[in-house]
């Protein structure tokens, strides 16, 4: 099966022959396959009034479990963005109603992030729905394919 990326290739192996261009197979596939799952999953998430970040956020703090309460950095530190940025999320969430900032019960000084009901409601309905467009991106891959593949991702990452 040909695709664009080999269309790619080809041209580069015929315009620079000197280069070994090869990586491109595997960087440019993943970076189409990440884009359009990105769009679907958008879409997804817009569906329950959310985006991606916001999901992230919620979703973060309702598989901490009961009673779903965070400090902002340790949701900073999951998300792996910013302080500022995760400042910028709980801003919006807060003025949804689907997250609430108190002062902490451990250090008065500090803040905690608590998941209100209808947090855990949103994101529980989408969770779901997250869960479903997840597997049917993956519908063109078995059970061992999606082992062997998430194993050589995660290779990927860790390297």
């Amino acid at each position: 099966m040909t695709d664009q990326v080999d269309l790619i290739l080809e041209q580069w192996d015929r315009e620079r022959p000197d280069l070994d261009v090869s990586p491109m197979a595997v960087v440019g596939r993943l970076s189409r396959v990440a884009r359009r799952f990105e769009e679907r999953l958008a879409h997804t998430f817009a569906e329950h009034g959310l985006d991606a970040a916001g999901f992230d956020v919620l979703a973060t703090l309702r598989r901490t479990g009961s009673p779903f309460v965070l400090t902002p950095k340790d949701l900073a530190a999951s998300s792996m963005v910013t302080s500022s940025a995760t400042a910028q999320r709980l801003n919006r969430l807060e003025s949804q109603g689907l997250v609430s900032r108190t002062p902490s019960t451990v250090d008065g000084r500090g803040k905690q992030v608590l998941l209100t009901d209808r947090g855990k409601d949103i994101v529980d309905g989408a969770l779901s729905a997250h869960v479903q467009t997840e597997h049917e991106l993956l519908q063109g891959l078995d059970s061992t394919e999606r082992q062997i593949l998430a194993s050589l991702l995660t290779k990927l990452d860790n390297s």
